[in-house]
Parts: structure tokens; C-alpha cells; sequence
């Protein structure tokens, strides 16, 4: 075989390796207490694991509602749902009142995968090529935010609407259009909105 090849199939080995989340050394690792600065969580000692350490309801309530916005946003990761440590997975709970909005936002570290529990909300997301992918969802629906790209979501109904997410990563991380905004101003939000409900249906994915 051609040692150039060879080289650059070890090479492409290794680098999907070291890109890869590393596998677990042990069953469980629920987050303990951080006595060192590491990429992630230190793990528990294995005996003081609890069943308490797999079970979280803090996605029981809705959160605080921004009276800007109109919605609120609650995530679970593993700083405060212990038993989600090193496994890869965090999840959050929307709710969006009438004429809700979450404004466009991304995940840097994690895919999303978004669930309507209750009500219609409109969701999408613009990729790289500015392309503009939107769906309305009805209770039961899903869609895919893909990892990095910014996406939303508003209420679309008449009537409190609440979805659950669920990402592929332990902290997924937010970047949100609204850090490049000094205050909240009800005014900008209004225009982002009236951006997002009047794409084109060009623009529009309903599939």
C-alpha cells in the first residue's frame, strides 16, 4: 500500500478519535464536588452514588416568564442533575405564552432535538448558507436544531405552549443574538419576530 495513503488513513483515524467523546471507565459518574479546574465534572465517590443522583424535577414548573420575550427557558445539565455526568445528554424545558418568542440562539457544543408537549409553536433554524428551515409543531411534533446553527421557536397558537429538548452533549452551551444587545427592548423583539413569521414561504420547509 502506498505509504502516503497509509499515513493519511491513520491519520484520519486518529483525529475522528480525539474528536470523539471518550467512552465511560465505570457505569455511572454522577457529578461530586469540583475540587480542580477540568474539562468536565469530577465523579463521585462510588459510595455515596444515591438513587437521587438520576433524577431531577427541576423541569417540573415552568421557569420565570421574561416579560419581554414571553417565554422562559429551563436546562438540566449536570451541575445541578448529577447522574447526567459523562454521559453526554442534558435536556431543557420552553414555555412560551401567547405570542411567546426565544429568540434565535445556538449550541456550540450540542445538537437539538425539540418536542412540543403542549400547544403549536413554530420552530426552524437558518444554516450556513442562509437558508431558512421552518416548521409549525403540533403537540407530539419534532424538529432537529443541527449543532452551531442559530434557531427559534414562538407560540403560534392561542394558548400556552410548552416543548422539552434534548441535547447530545452534557453543556451545550447558548450563544443568542440578544448578547449583541445592550437592555432588552421590546421594540427590537418585535421587529425579530415579525423578521421570522414573514419569510417567504420560498424560504420554508414545511416537509
Amino acid at each position: 500500500m502506498n505509504l502516503t495513503l497509509l499515513f493519511c488513513i491513520i491519520f484520519c483515524t486518529c483525529i475522528s478519535i480525539c474528536l470523539s467523546d471518550s467512552g465511560n471507565l465505570q457505569d455511572t459518574c454522577p457529578r461530586g464536588s469540583q475540587t480542580a479546574f477540568i474539562n468536565g465534572l469530577l465523579c463521585k465517590n462510588p459510595s455515596d452514588v444515591s438513587a437521587s443522583d438520576f433524577g431531577s424535577s427541576k423541569l417540573g414548573d415552568a421557569g420565570e416568564i421574561d416579560i419581554v420575550t414571553r417565554s422562559a427557558v429551563s436546562i438540566a445539565t449536570a451541575k445541578d442533575f448529577p447522574g447526567l455526568n459523562t454521559l453526554g445528554l442534558s435536556v431543557a424545558r420552553t414555555d412560551l405564552e401567547l405570542d411567546g418568542i426565544v429568540v434565535p440562539h445556538s449550541h456550540p457544543r450540542a445538537t437539538e432535538m425539540f418536542f412540543v408537549y403542549k400547544g403549536e409553536v413554530v420552530a426552524g433554524f437558518i444554516d450556513t448558507n442562509k437558508n431558512l428551515f421552518k416548521k409549525i409543531l403540533r403537540e407530539g411534533d419534532v424538529i432537529v436544531f443541527p449543532r452551531g446553527l442559530l434557531h427559534f421557536c414562538y407560540n403560534n397558537g392561542f394558548e400556552l405552549a410548552t416543548a422539552y429538548s434534548f441535547f447530545n452533549g452534557q453543556n451545550p452551551g447558548v450563544v443568542s443574538i440578544t448578547d449583541a444587545i445592550v437592555s432588552s427592548d421590546s421594540d427590537i423583539m418585535s421587529k425579530i419576530k415579525k423578521r421570522l413569521i414573514s419569510a417567504s414561504e420560498s424560504e420554508v420547509s414545511y416537509n
